[in-house]
């Protein structure tokens, strides 16, 4: 095997293999291995001191809070199954990888990807398998010669004209995605100047969060080709729209789509029913985990199309859970998870909505009353009565909601939750004060 991959990548004249790992503030980072010194890899990984679990997203500087330090080294074990020749760096080929405690074998419990990986197991205990896929929306921006950043047109949702100017760059990035096996289903401009949607195919659940990795990676490395500039980050400009990641997903058994349910009312299946409510019961402190920047709070307001309230409903998207039915319109076909964001670990996320589902799953909980108008416009104490509660409005309050979800907070486990939480409350603590404009200018590229 070892041959065999050498000589592959030597045949495509790739010089280095980056591993890629992602770190609680989800800045994606790797370590690149020259071709002619792979052999190692394969036994032993790359190593890393424990300390990259405990970087904020402002610098490279441990919070002490998470109990990490530069004492210990955990491996980067590379998936080879994830082995990518790199369409859009020259020489370059990228593998995911897991973190591995070299003395035992075992998965890291830090490690977000084994997180992940834990959760689909115990969802797969239930007979069962998520199918996802994470819904990016970006912006593309252009550096003048000053140095000054500016959104890369200026015009409006799903404008032919936008897609006219930015054709050369959609088009390589389409080729890019194929490349690397990933179905690119449909595009259009958003809302924002400068912003895009390129929506692509789903895929089970670990592998969808794989994806969203080299999604991330794909938009960005193309872009530099073009001279471009991307960002994720989900506010960029105050009076303009924001940037999402909505996760949509449904829940399969034996290759079959058992979302919905033509007996229910709802469409619903009881066992998706039940799924549904274990997030929306859980979703308070899911906000510090799929909206987990001081920035994300700028776009989840009401009347934006954000889901800024504790609700669901068919097509109602103003409400935190969409539910997507067939073409028929005679049963569920896929949820829309809407409070979410390209800041986000998308092992962590899809993890802990998964843990917040098997919850429901567990608890047999049933679905509250669906909201068919815009939660904003009911009277606050109607809202109230129905549990139509307003989301946590800013980081802060979310990560107070997380640090009492014992359900979510045992699904990470203690050595991953102390770390993620100490991570996000540090950024917290340190950007909760900056203006817009000095939000944009630290962390537009990071994202």
């Amino acid at each position: 095997m070892v041959n065999a991959v050498k000589q592959t990548l030597k045949d495509a004249g790739v010089k280095f293999v980056r591993i890629i790992w992602c770190d609680n503030a989800n800045i994606i980072r790797a370590k690149a291995v020259h071709v002619d010194y792979l052999d190692d890899c394969f036994d032993n990984g790359v190593g890393i001191t424990f300390a990259q679990m405990a970087l904020p997203v402002m610098y490279d500087s441990v919070v002490s809070e998470t109990g990490l330090g530069p004492v210990g080294e955990v491996r980067l074990m590379p998936d080879w199954s994830t082995l990518t020749i790199l369409p859009y760096a020259e020489g370059h080929a990228q593998v995911l990888s897991d973190m591995v405690i070299s003395e035992t074998g075992k998965v890291w419990e830090h490690c977000p990807r084994g997180f992940m990986k834990r959760q689909v197991q115990r969802l797969e205990d239930c007979g069962l398998c998520l199918q996802a896929v994470f819904e990016n929306e970006f912006f593309l921006l252009k550096r003048s010669a000053d140095g000054v950043l500016s959104p890369a047109d200026d015009t409006v949702f799903s404008a032919t004209g936008s897609m006219n100017l930015h054709c050369a760059y959609i088009n390589d990035l389409v080729d890019a995605f194929a490349v690397q096996k990933i179905e690119v289903e449909s595009y259009y401009p958003e809302s924002g100047p400068g912003q895009q949607e390129l929506n692509v195919r789903y895929a089970e659940a670990a592998r969808a969060a794989d994806r969203q990795i080299i999604y991330r990676e794909t938009v960005r490395g193309v872009a530099t080709r073009h001279g471009i500039i991307t960002s994720f980050l989900p506010k960029i400009l105050e009076d303009k729209a924001g940037s999402g990641c909505h996760i949509n997903f449904s829940l399969w058994r034996n290759n079959e789509n058992v979302s919905g349910d033509t007996k229910q009312t709802t469409g619903i299946s009881p066992e998706c029913g039940a799924f549904i409510a274990g997030i929306l019961d859980h979703l308070p402190a899911l906000c510090a985990i799929t909206i987990p920047s001081k920035t994300s709070y700028r776009r989840i307001r009401p009347h934006c199309w954000a889901g800024a309230f504790r609700a669901w409903g068919h097509q109602n998207r103003e409400a935190a859970v969409r539910v997507c039915k067939n073409k028929a319109g005679t049963r569920a076909n896929r949820i829309e998870y809407k409070i979410s964001d390209a800041t986000a670990n998308p092992y962590i996320a899809l993890g802990a909505i998964i843990a917040a589902g098997l919850d429901g799953l567990k608890r047999n909980l049933t679905l509250p009353e669906e909201v068919t108008v815009d939660p904003g416009l009911i009277p606050e104490a109607e809202r109230k009565a129905k549990g139509i509660d307003l989301l946590p409005q800013n980081l802060g309050e979310a990560i107070g909601a997380l640090r009492k979800d014992d359900i979510i907070l045992g699904a990470m486990g203690e050595e991953l939750a102390r770390s993620y939480v100490g991570v996000r409350q540090n950024e917290w603590e340190n950007l909760k004060d900056m203006s817009l404009e000095e939000e944009v200018a630290l962390l537009l590229e990071r994202y």
